[in-house]
């Protein structure tokens, strides 16, 4: 499979998602959390939280003083101890797991949490998770991600944490059919919100029908989805969020930030680091950017509503 994970992810990818609630409910999904639907509701989530001591400070930071409702946790992450520490003492914060088959770094690794044994198609020959999707896809199997995703999962729940949702690590549980069923195995097993592809990113991994699936089994989801890889030469990371926050439509979003905090830890890690470093300082310390949330009058939640939901639906 040639197709790497960055390719896809290149472009802005704003996701238009099917209501999760049957078709036969006229009522939207902000009318059954309990607001108007012409509401806009904004979830604004931390991804890969726990993968280094800068993102679990500049995530904490975000949840108790900025403008970040949720944050999703790799398990596999040598800083998981942390943040799962934090999740524990403060049950009241949206934690979720990032569900991760892959190590993309070129220095920072991780290896799985299942026994190696259990899962030898995951493990590349330096021993840690391949650092591609496609290669995940080429040498392992379903099975095998199904097993290693539940040992995320039991990980945190057993230190603790009051886990909101899950979603997965460059999207390597949605660029394959097969993968694609194991995500909605485990979404149903933990009976989990999940994030979910667009329309056009299932249909061009040969699975059109995925959302009418997932909602069907009793997954709930938000209406929309907005990530970018960010250009700061061509707008800027505070420019383009503000743009995305102006143009949000009635209903759930959800938004995604890599927000870290500009250490020297951080430099060795990623060339991304300054993107991630001013994404945290948007969505935390600049307060043209929390006076645009209040004028729009953009309502924001975190995922527990959604997870509140899917399991009253689901008794």
């Amino acid at each position: 499979m040639e197709l790497r994970t960055k390719t896809v992810l290149a472009a802005v990818l704003i996701y238009s998602f099917a209501s999760p609630l049957s078709k036969a409910d006229s009522k939207t999904l902000a009318e059954h959390l309990g607001y108007k639907a012409t509401d806009k509701l904004l979830i604004i989530n931390g991804d890969d939280t726990g993968m280094c001591h800068a993102a679990n400070t500049a995530t904490i930071d975000s949840l108790e003083r900025g403008l970040m409702t949720s944050a999703t946790i790799m398990v596999p992450c040598p800083w998981f101890t942390e943040i799962a520490r934090y999740a524990k003492a403060n049950p009241g914060k949206d934690f979720g797991v990032h569900l991760c088959h892959t190590s993309e770094w070129q220095v920072y690794r991780w290896g799985p949490v299942a026994p190696r044994e259990k899962v030898p198609g995951l493990v590349d020959n330096e021993g840690y998770l391949w650092r591609s999707v496609p290669e995940v896809y080429q040498h392992a199997t379903p099975e095998e991600a199904l097993t290693e995703a539940r040992a995320q999962v039991r990980k945190a729940l057993d230190a603790g944490i009051d886990v909101t949702h899950l979603d997965t690590h460059m999207g390597a549980l949605n660029f394959d059919p097969r993968y694609a069923q194991v995500y909605l195995q485990l979404g149903r097993e933990f009976n989990l919100p999940l994030r979910l592809p667009s329309q056009v990113t299932a249909a061009r991994f040969g699975f059109t029908d995925l959302r009418e699936q997932f909602a069907a089994k009793g997954i709930v989801f938000p209406d929309y989805l907005i990530y970018d890889e960010l250009d700061e030469e061509k707008s800027g990371v505070k420019q383009f969020w503000m743009k995305v926050l102006r143009n949000l439509k009635p209903g759930v979003t959800e938004l995604f930030i890599h927000a870290a905090k500009p250490t020297e830890e951080l430099r060795h890690i990623t060339n991304s680091w300054k993107i991630r470093s001013e994404e945290y300082e948007a969505f935390t310390n600049d307060e043209s950017v929390r006076k645009l949330v209040k004028d729009l009058g953009i309502i924001r939640i975190g995922y527990r509503p959604l997870r509140n939901l899917q399991r009253l639906k689901n008794k």
